[in-house]
């Protein structure tokens, strides 16, 4: 008798893929749709773990934009700080699908909302991004004619991308019940005051990720009608839930959620594409060893192991850290994740 599982190449079974394999030594893991060299035009965006992925790019010599650059001058610390370097702009941590369609239709508007800015001690923050600017801004005009400016340079960057890498973290969020905007963070925890009249909790479902992921791809192409789309599952565990469970449990929920979705829209084109950072970082096959002792935030070996399988996957080969690019494992470390990624607030 016959049968299709019969003659598969050996990463379709567990036993000859994993088993029998040394840790991590994963041939045929990720196969590239489309290459990525190091002369193609990148731009990033997403959770925190987005920003490991942009920094390992430019550091293997890779044409990753930057829609705005920080002074020449400023210290690296003082750069992630004010949300410079991390990503291709300043839009700091984009946790949700929702939230990266929204910037990209407001990128495309061309037009800021003033109604989205907080003010707490006479000091005005972007609600959109409130730790862009870490001590405020002076007016909510200011506010204003910062974010016109991003969005200005966000619009002229994303016209030269070929290629959008954009990692997913979360599908709860917090939202303004009026015109359905969604936070990065709960008002009231980096700006703000919360007011249940004024927002609401949202647990973005498998539908609304798909949809949500479909109208950002179609909105790239309005910058770039070529523009290709690479997706990550980031491999970070909620740092808290609002969803009435336990953490545990709602982690497992959002990540199983956003894989879910995301895999059924890379498989309806062939212009999107999948690489798999979450498997490497959780699968049982690691061993475990990329976790930090809080069993949340992704080790230095680990984030080096995913860039590794990534780089050998396009050919590409990692060069020494560039000026501007952290020298030291101590820079890549759990307190330093903490100072970019918005919901550590949550346990403060």
């Amino acid at each position: 008798m016959t049968h299709p599982y019969e003659n598969l190449p050996a990463e379709a079974y567990w036993a000859s893929g994993v088993t029998r394999r040394a840790p991590m030594s994963l041939p045929g893991l990720y196969a590239p749709r489309f290459a990525i060299t190091q002369k193609t035009r990148i731009a990033t965006a997403g959770s925190c773990f987005a920003a490991h992925i942009n920094r390992y790019l430019r550091m293997a010599g890779c044409d990753v934009l930057d829609a705005e650059p920080a002074p020449a001058a400023m210290p690296d610390a003082t750069a992630k700080r004010f949300g410079y370097r991390q990503f291709s702009g300043r839009y700091g941590n984009i946790y949700t699908a929702r939230q990266m369609r929204q910037l990209l239709d407001e990128v495309a508007d061309g037009a800021a909302d003033p109604g989205l800015i907080w003010e707490n001690r006479g000091r005005f923050r972007d609600a959109l991004r409130p730790r862009i600017e870490p001590e405020g801004l002076e007016t909510a005009q200011d506010v204003l004619l910062h974010r016109d400016y991003h969005l200005e340079r966000t619009s002229q960057m994303l016209q030269n991308a070929e290629v959008f890498i954009f990692t997913l973290g979360l599908t709860e969020g917090w939202q303004d019940i009026q015109t359905g905007r969604v936070f990065p963070i709960c008002p009231g925890v980096a700006g703000g005051q919360f007011d249940p009249t004024q927002h609401q909790f949202v647990n973005f479902r498998y539908g609304d990720v798909l949809a949500d992921l479909q109208a950002i791809h179609q909105t790239l192409r309005r910058f770039n009608p070529a523009m290709q789309l690479l997706l990550t599952v980031s491999p970070v565990p909620l740092t808290a839930t609002a969803a009435g469970q336990h953490v545990l449990s709602a982690t497992s929920h959002s990540k199983a959620t956003l894989r879910a979705a995301v895999g059924d829209y890379v498989a309806s084109t062939a212009q999107a594409d999948y690489f798999p950072s979450y498997e490497i970082i959780t699968t049982q096959a690691a061993g475990g060893p990329f976790f930090a002792p809080n069993q949340r935030s992704v080790t230095p070996q680990g984030i080096e192991q995913v860039m590794e399988i990534f780089f050998a996957s396009h050919g590409l080969v990692e060069q020494p850290a560039p000026p501007h690019a952290p020298d030291s494992a101590s820079e890549t470390s759990e307190t330093s994740d903490d100072d970019i990624c918005d919901d550590v607030l949550l346990e403060a």
